[in-house]
C-alpha cells in the first residue's frame, strides 16, 4: 500500500512526510492531513470519478477502510478506466459530426468529392457533409474574371504587328472548371494566344492598324469560344477588347508618318463629299426646272399648233362659205403683218382713186431727224410725241402734194 494511501495503519500514517507525525492512531480511517499538508490526490481522484459516475447515472464509490471495500474499490476504478475513451469518443464524433457543417455563398457553388470521386454540386445554403469522407470546394460563379494577352505576331503580308488583347469571363460550369482541365486559367491564356496568332495571320497589318480593330476583336471571340467549348473549360466568355494595335518600336516613326497621310486622304476626301453634298441639290434643281421649263414649252407648242389647227379648220369652213369674202380678209391681213415690219406706209387716196401712196418713213425719219443727232439722247416722252405729231403732219403735207402733182398720170399701184 502506498505511504498516501487512506485508511492504512498507523505506522504507515507516521511515515507520511507531509503529516509531521502528529497524527491519531485512533482515527484510522480519516482520510485528511491532521497536520495541514497537501489534499490526498487518490481522494482527489476518487471524488473525480464520483462526480462522472453521477453524470452517467451510476452510484458513486464510496471510501470504506477494510479488505473488502477495497477490493469493490478496485472493480469501480476497473468500471472508469474503460469509462474515460467512451468519453472521448463521443466528443470526438460531436467534434466530427460538427465539422462537417458548412454555409455556401449566394454567389458560389460546392462541388462535392467523395474520396476524391465527384458526386454532386450543391447550392448555396448551409449543408452538412461528412468530414474526411466528403470534399466540398466551392467556386464563385458570378464574379467576372480577365485574362490579358499581348504579344508580338506576323500578319498576312509578312509585317510584324504587337497586339494587347484582354478578355473577361466567369465560371459557368463548377465541376467542368474544377474537373475537366488541369489550370483552367492557364488553358485560357494558351487557347487566346492561340485564337489570337490565327486572327492576326488572316489579315493585312494596314486592315489591323486601322479599321480592321473592331472585326479582329469579333474573330478572335468566336475561336476564343470555340476553344473554350471544345476543351470543356467550364468557362463562358463575356468579352473580348482590343486593348491595343501598334508596329514594332523600330518603325514606329514611319507608321506614323503613314497614319497621318492617311488622316490628310480622309479629311479632302470628306471636303470633297460636303462640296458634293452643297452642289448636288442645286444641279438638281436646276435640272429639274429646266425640265419642267421644257415640259412648258412643249405644252405651249402643241397648244399654239392644235390652236393653229382649229383656226384652219374654222377659216376651212368660212372659205367653203364665201370665198371671194375670205380671200380678200386674208389678202388684208397678210399685207397688214408684212407692212407692219417694215419702215413704209400705204396710204389709200380713196374709193375714186385706186392708186396707193408709198410714204418712205425711213429717210423722212432720217432727213428730219439729222439734225438731231448730237441732241441728248435721254429727251422726255413729251418731246417724242411732239417729234411724232410733226412727223404725221408732213406726211399729210407731203400726200397732198403728191396727190396735186399726179393728177391724170397713173399712180404707182403695188398689187393688192
Amino acid at each position: 500500500m502506498a505511504w498516501n494511501e487512506p485508511g492504512g495503519g498507523g505506522n504507515n500514517n507516521q511515515q507520511d512526510p507531509w503529516s509531521g507525525g502528529d497524527r491519531r492512531g485512533g482515527n484510522g480511517g480519516g482520510n485528511k492531513n491532521q497536520g495541514g499538508g497537501p489534499p490526498d490526490i487518490d481522494e482527489v481522484i476518487r471524488k473525480l470519478r464520483n462526480k462522472l459516475n453521477g453524470l452517467l447515472g451510476r452510484r458513486q464509490l464510496r471510501s470504506v477502510n477494510n479488505g473488502d471495500d477495497d477490493k469493490g474499490s478496485n472493480q469501480g476504478g476497473g468500471r472508469s478506466a474503460l469509462l474515460l475513451p467512451i468519453i472521448v469518443l463521443i466528443v470526438g464524433v460531436v467534434v466530427w459530426a460538427g465539422s462537417g457543417f458548412h454555409l455556401i455563398d449566394q454567389s458560389e457553388r460546392g462541388v462535392v468529392f467523395r474520396f476524391g470521386k465527384y458526386t454532386n454540386t450543391i447550392g448555396p445554403g448551409l449543408h452538412w457533409n461528412p468530414p474526411l469522407i466528403d470534399r466540398v470546394e466551392s467556386v464563385n460563379v458570378t464574379r467576372i474574371r480577365s485574362a490579358s494577352q499581348t504579344d508580338s505576331m506576323l500578319t498576312r503580308d509578312e509585317n510584324i504587328v504587337r497586339v494587347s488583347i484582354s478578355s473577361q469571363y466567369v465560371v459557368s460550369d463548377p465541376h467542368a472548371f474544377l474537373v475537366n482541365v488541369r489550370g483552367p486559367e492557364m488553358t485560357l491564356q494558351n487557347a487566346m494566344d492561340s485564337a489570337l496568332r490565327q486572327e492576326v495571320g488572316n489579315m493585312d497589318l494596314q486592315q489591323i492598324l486601322t479599321t480592321g480593330r473592331e472585326e479582329l476583336a469579333g474573330d478572335i471571340y468566336d475561336r476564343l469560344a470555340s476553344y473554350l467549348e471544345a476543351y470543356g473549360t467550364g468557362i463562358r466568355l463575356q468579352t473580348v477588347n482590343m486593348e491595343s494595335t501598334a508596329p514594332p518600336d523600330q518603325v514606329q516613326d514611319a507608321f506614323d508618318d503613314v497614319i497621318r497621310a492617311r488622316e490628310e486622304q480622309q479629311r479632302t476626301i470628306n471636303r470633297a463629299n460636303a462640296y458634293r453634298d452643297a452642289i448636288l441639290p442645286e444641279a438638281e434643281g436646276q435640272r429639274q426646272r429646266m425640265i419642267e421649263e421644257a415640259q412648258g414649252y412643249k405644252a405651249a407648242v402643241v397648244a399654239d399648233a392644235q390652236g393653229d389647227a382649229n383656226r384652219f379648220i374654222s377659216l376651212l369652213g368660212e372659205y367653203e362659205k364665201a370665198p371671194g369674202v375670205t380671200r380678200q380678209r386674208l389678202y388684208l391681213d397678210t399685207m397688214t403683218e408684212i407692212f407692219s415690219k417694215t419702215p413704209k406706209a400705204l396710204v389709200d387716196l380713196g374709193e375714186g382713186n385706186n392708186a396707193v401712196t408709198v410714204l418712205p418713213l425711213n429717210q423722212m425719219g432720217r432727213s428730219d431727224n439729222s439734225g438731231n443727232r448730237n441732241s441728248d439722247s435721254s429727251q422726255s416722252n413729251d418731246a417724242e410725241a411732239r417729234q411724232l405729231e410733226q412727223l404725221s403732219q408732213q406726211v399729210v403735207e407731203h400726200m397732198k402734194s403728191n396727190q396735186k402733182q399726179n393728177n391724170g398720170r397713173s399712180s404707182l399701184r403695188e398689187g393688192r
